[in-house]
């Protein structure tokens, strides 16, 4: 089977407290993007299972959220193939974009199909709860309402669809000291998410855009934070609706309503940053 695996953006994301065992209770509103890896699923006998990527520092072996998610298929239904997988990553990894989780999800798409389970969406996201955080929201996609630790799910209506500009500064931030330096007391600003939940209900592009916030970006280290605005800015002075952080960064997006703004923000960061894509929401 091949499959591909698209990355999300938060639209949203708030952190409400920290729980007893450790984790912190989100609340985000997250959007599924057209930047996908692409993966090959294949059935294999008389042999485990193995998987490749044209990365090579990525993990081939049980630490792949990819891997974990074909353990836990097999785990949850007592059967189920043993599968090559082969991965070409576009996504960038470590960037905020789910990409390794979006991987995992379409894994757990393919091990349902080849396996014949015929589990539902749901079903197959309380497996995917197990391999990471992330993954039961990429199994749903679309439009949605994140809660706990990202595995609570409400659908959404569709953010009318438009055009994403996203950039990937050159520098990994790490998601345990971000949280480590969050004082959920303390925090001021937060997104407006009712707000963002009318704007989705009514179709209003623009009023999500306006109210597009990430709380990680207010614990940044001063010189990440000023490069992640010097981005935003960038894409707000090419006609952005609104720009944010996505997750834990550094990846940075901006909304477009015109395609011809959306090129040229892509082509003006493109100039100084490598990792930059145009791509588009998808329900």
């Amino acid at each position: 089977m091949e499959l591909s695996a698209y990355a999300k953006i938060n639209l949203t994301l708030d952190i409400l407290r920290k729980r007893e065992d450790g984790y912190h209770d989100l609340q985000m509103v997250m959007q599924t993007v057209t930047l996908a890896d692409a993966l090959t699923v294949e059935p294999v006998e008389g042999r485990e299972g193995a998987m490749a990527s044209d990365l090579r520092y990525l993990p081939a072996d049980g630490r792949n959220l990819a891997q974990m998610a074909a353990a836990a298929f097999r785990n949850a239904v007592g059967e189920g193939p043993q599968v090559d997988i082969t991965i070409q990553k576009h996504i960038p990894v470590c960037a905020g974009l789910a990409g390794g989780s979006a991987d995992a999800a379409a894994v757990l798409k393919a091990m349902n199909q080849l396996a014949g389970a015929g589990l539902a969406v749901r079903e197959l996201a309380a497996i995917g709860e197990k391999v990471g955080s992330d993954v039961p929201y990429c199994v749903l996609g679309g439009t949605a309402l994140a809660e706990g630790r990202g595995e609570r799910l409400t659908p959404l209506p569709p953010l009318p669809n438009c055009h994403v500009v996203l950039c990937k500064p050159p520098f990994p931030i790490s998601t345990p000291q971000l949280f480590a330096k969050v004082n959920v007391r303390k925090i001021v600003c937060r997104p407006d998410t009712p707000g963002v939940l009318a704007a989705l209900e009514a179709g209003d592009l623009a009023g999500v855009a306006r109210r597009l916030y990430n709380v990680f970006e207010d614990v940044l280290e001063p010189r990440r934070k000023s490069e992640i605005d010097a981005v935003k800015a960038v894409l707000i002075d090419c006609g952005a609706l609104g720009a944010s952080m996505s997750g834990s960064g550094p990846t940075v997006f901006g909304l477009f309503d015109d395609l011809d703004a959306a090129q040229a923000a892509y082509d003006r960061l493109k100039e100084s940053y490598q990792q930059v894509f145009l791509c588009e929401t998808l329900n």
